[in-house]
């Protein structure tokens, strides 16, 4: 059976995933997951899970928040209205040269 296991550096860190080990049994798995991976570097925790308790979720099968049109929550989207004040002005500005530095 195939486990995979993942590290934790230091308390407070994200478990990654470092790789798998081969093992009968739990309790072997978190033995040789201790010895493989948790030697090998600075170490905090493991977490040894069986391959086939692992699910997925593919972009093809949801979509992750990419759909939702949000364009309203930004100035730059109302184009045809005059701006009622100067801070107005500034925020619209402020935001387009934002969307200009996320697109490139």
């Amino acid at each position: 059976m195939i486990w995979e296991v993942f590290r934790q550096d230091k308390p407070g860190d994200y478990h990654k995933h470092c790789g798998n080990v081969h093992a009968p049994d739990r309790e072997m798995a978190l033995q040789f997951a201790a010895i493989q991976h948790g030697r090998r570097m600075r170490t905090h925790s493991l977490w040894v899970v069986p391959q086939d308790e692992i699910g997925e979720i593919s972009a093809d099968e949801a979509n992750f928040g990419g759909s939702t049109d949000k364009t309203y929550r930004w100035a730059t989207s109302y184009t045809d209205i005059e701006a009622a004040a100067p801070e107005v002005a500034d925020s619209e500005r402020e935001q387009a040269e934002h969307e200009l530095e996320a697109d490139s």
